[in-house]
């Protein structure tokens, strides 16, 4: 059976749009880890599914690199609108989008898609995090992590991070660093992503403050690990930097793949994200 798909990408997180509004694929979660193989797939960090929706114009249903299907992804939901409007699935300029996260609004701005990504959450419990109340300026250990003996840090390595906790649909961790460049992303990444304080794991954000209008930052994502770019990573971001006194409303994300734009509404509390989308190629995989 062949699936049609079309590459895409924001920032360098790349993804397929799969449409399945008229066909039911069985084994989706199997068949993405495959299809998402660097070397023996097409190779990409999500994969997008097209459905239709009862309550919104679209459902987006994810899926990561690892076979699970996760809330939210905004750099995927920028391509997602990008694939309705280009193949002329809607008139509209602001589309309404079904995720596990509710409903998402991507909104034409030139080149660009703005997106309003709602309220950050940012209570425990509904992150979730195994804590109570906010959780900023938390401090994370790992010494006594006994359910993940194989993610030990070596006795040399830092032992605790300050972390601040954001949900934007999707579970993040944000950690403040000096130079996020040179930082061991890939060696910290999956041990805070995996750590029991997280019962449905979580993303991983190293910020550095560049001003109070511009942050640097590096992403580890949950089920798929370092990408170039995160949406919902940006945007509990901006939100930490803001929490902790770090930076303004507004900010630019400068990530691997390119920048985001950032504002932390005062009027509706929601956050909205302006990026690029982009289309690479159309191809068809074996199922």
């Amino acid at each position: 059976m062949k699936i049609p798909f079309t590459k895409m990408h924001g920032l360098g997180n790349d993804f397929i749009v799969v449409d399945c509004r008229k066909k039911k694929i069985a084994g989706l979660s199997r068949l993405m880890k495959k299809l998402s193989h660097r070397q023996f797939g097409i190779g990409f960090d999500q994969a997008l599914i097209l459905l239709p929706s009862k309550k919104a114009d679209f459902r987006m249903d994810i899926y990561n690199a690892d076979g699970g299907r996760v809330e939210m992804c905004g750099n995927g939901i920028r391509c997602f609108a990008k694939y309705i409007w280009d193949r002329k699935l809607s008139k509209k300029d602001v589309l309404e989008i079904e995720t596990l996260a509710g409903i998402i609004k991507p909104k034409r701005a030139g080149k660009m898609v703005t997106v309003d990504m709602g309220e950050p959450i940012l209570e425990a419990k509904d992150i979730p995090v195994n804590l109570n109340g906010r959780i900023i300026k938390y401090q994370l250990t790992f010494e006594k992590v006994a359910d993940f003996p194989s993610l030990q840090p070596p006795a040399s390595s830092l032992s605790s991070f300050e972390i601040t906790c954001v949900s934007m649909g999707n579970p993040h961790c944000v950690i403040f660093v000096d130079k996020v460049k040179s930082f061991p992303v890939t060696q910290y990444g999956p041990l805070i992503e995996n750590h029991p304080l997280f019962p449905k794991r979580t993303n991983v954000e190293f910020v550095e403050v560049v001003s109070k209008k511009e942050l640097n930052m590096r992403v580890w994502e949950r089920g798929s690990g370092e990408t170039l770019a995160c949406g919902t990573g940006a945007c509990a971001a901006a939100v930490a930097a803001n929490l902790n006194g770090l930076a303004g409303r507004k900010v630019v994300i400068h990530l691997a793949g390119g920048d985001l734009k950032l504002a932390w509404s005062e009027k509706d509390n929601h956050v909205y994200m302006t990026g690029p989308a982009a289309e690479v190629f159309e191809g068809a995989a074996e199922a």
